[in-house]
């Protein structure tokens, strides 16, 4: 008897199983060219970025920012909402906004992990499925055929 059902496995399920594992923010702080320049960059970036985003250059630039708050007041209203909104504002932020989006991301790498953790054990549990699928199709081709050899065989003779 010929297979009941032929497994055709999906191209998604390979691409998961070659790739080993999720793509992380991490994997895009390596330029994509060779070039020197990117190279140069990609670094230099990184590193200013890394040195930024931390709340320690936070408290530095409110220290920076708030050494000039004296000369703006003694200028008058207008100097206090320029100070307030160029000085301190983007001074203080700038290095805020760097930390919650490197916790922002480092949250995304970890659901990232976890998703994909989930998608390799949903893959390796459909591949049971498969196998158990198969060896039940096995058994029951067997049957099959025990039913048609009985089938097939002349009926037996009532004794009197």
């Amino acid at each position: 008897m010929s297979k009941i059902y032929e497994y055709v496995r999906h191209p998604r399920a390979a691409e998961l199983v070659r790739l080993g594992r999720p793509v992380k923010t991490s994997d895009f702080r390596k330029p994509k060219s060779d070039s020197v320049f990117a190279r140069i960059n990609s670094k230099v970036g990184l590193k200013v970025t890394l040195v930024v985003g931390t709340m320690w250059c936070a408290y530095a630039f409110t220290i920076v920012a708030l050494l000039a708050l004296p000369s703006a007041v003694h200028q008058g209203t207008y100097y206090i909402v320029v100070w307030l909104s160029s000085s301190f504002l983007q001074l203080v932020l700038l290095p805020i906004i760097i930390v919650g989006q490197n916790i922002q991301a480092a949250a995304a790498d970890q659901r990232s992990e976890e998703t994909y953790k989930d998608a390799e054990a949903v893959l390796k549990e459909a591949d049971e499925i498969q196998k158990h699928l198969l060896a039940q199709d096995e058994v029951i081709s067997g049957i099959l055929d025990r039913l048609e050899t009985l089938m097939a065989a002349p009926p037996p003779k009532a004794s009197a």
